[in-house]
C-alpha cells in the first residue's frame, strides 16, 4: 500500500504493536501466586509488594552508565519486599521475583498474526521502522521475544540514542536511516507525550494516535492528525490520507462516476 507523498511509517512498540500492559499483568499474577504458594506470603502482602514494584517502575529513572537495568529492577523488588514486611532485605527473593516477572512478561509479548499480516501488506509499498523508547537491553529483549525484526526495514531503540522520543533528533535519525524526509513519514503510537508530540516536533507528515479506550478527552494535547482504536485501522487511515492528497492535487478518481459537473 503506497500513499502519495508518504514513503515511511514509524511504529511505536509497547502497547501499540504488542500489548505490553496485558503481558505485565500476567507476569504480576504469576509472581503473586509464587509469593503465596512458595514463600507463604498472604495474598494481601503479595499484591502490596507487586503494587509497590509497579509504582517504582512508573517513576523509574535509569542511567545505564551507573547501573544495569537488571540490578536496578532487582532493587525495586528488594525495596518493595522490605517496605511491605520489614526486617532484613532479601536480595535472593527479590531476584527470584524479578526474573519470574521478566520471563513471564516476555513469554506473553506476542505480535498478533493479523498485525504481522498488516505489516507485510504495508511494506509492499512503504518503508517501515520500529521506534521505541526505553533501556537498550529491555527493549531488545522485547523485540526478540515478539519476533518483529523481519517486518521492519530498521529498528531504533531510544536507549541507544542520545535522545529519546519526543526529541526531534531521534525522528530525524530514523528518517536518515530510511533515506526519507520527515514530511514523507507517518508516526503511529499510543503516547501523546512521546509518539504524537515527537512526530509533531520533528515535522512528520502525519501522526496517528492509538487510543484503545476511544473515550477521547475533550481537550487532548497535543492534537494528533488521526485517532484509531486499533492498530489494524491504520490502512484505512492511510487510504483517507491518499484520498485527501488526491483531492488536493485534483486527481481523486474515487468519486462516483455519476457525479455531474
Amino acid at each position: 500500500m503506497g500513499v502519495h507523498g508518504v514513503k515511511a511509517v514509524f511504529f511505536d512498540l509497547d502497547n501499540t504493536l504488542v500489548d505490553t500492559a496485558a503481558a505485565g499483568r500476567r507476569a504480576i499474577e504469576e509472581v503473586i501466586n509464587a509469593l503465596q504458594s512458595k514463600h507463604r506470603y498472604s495474598e494481601g502482602e503479595a499484591r502490596l509488594i507487586c503494587d509497590k514494584v509497579q509504582a517504582k517502575l512508573l517513576k523509574e529513572c535509569h542511567d545505564p552508565a551507573k547501573m544495569c537495568i537488571t540490578d536496578l529492577r532487582i532493587s525495586h523488588w528488594e525495596e518493595a519486599i522490605q517496605e511491605t514486611t520489614g526486617g532484613e532485605t532479601n536480595r535472593q527473593l527479590a531476584a527470584e521475583c524479578y526474573f519470574l516477572w521478566k520471563t513471564t512478561r516476555l513469554r506473553h509479548l506476542t505480535l498478533a498474526e493479523e498485525t504481522r499480516d498488516m505489516l507485510v501488506e504495508l511494506r509492499k509499498g512503504l518503508r517501515l521502522l520500529l521506534l521505541t523508547n526505553g533501556d537498550k537491553q529491555t527493549q531488545r529483549e522485547k523485540i526478540e521475544a515478539c519476533g518483529c525484526q523481519p517486518y521492519f526495514d530498521a529498528i531504533v531503540v531510544g536507549g541507544e540514542q542520545k535522545e529519546e522520543k519526543p526529541a526531534p533528533s531521534i525522528f530525524h535519525y530514523s528518517c536518515d536511516l530510511l533515506g526519507v524526509q520527515p514530511a514523507e513519514c507517518v508516526m503511529v503510537g499510543d503516547s501523546l507525550d512521546t509518539d504524537i508530540q515527537g512526530g509533531l516536533n520533528a515535522g512528520l507528515k502525519a501522526t496517528v494516535w492509538l487510543n484503545k479506550a476511544m473515550t477521547t478527552p475533550v481537550d487532548i494535547s497535543p492534537v494528533p492528525h488521526y485517532i484509531i482504536s486499533s492498530v489494524l485501522d491504520l490502512p484505512e487511515v492511510l487510504q483517507k490520507m491518499e484520498h485527501k492528497i488526491n483531492s488536493e492535487l485534483g486527481t481523486d478518481h474515487t468519486a462516483s462516476s455519476n457525479d455531474t459537473h
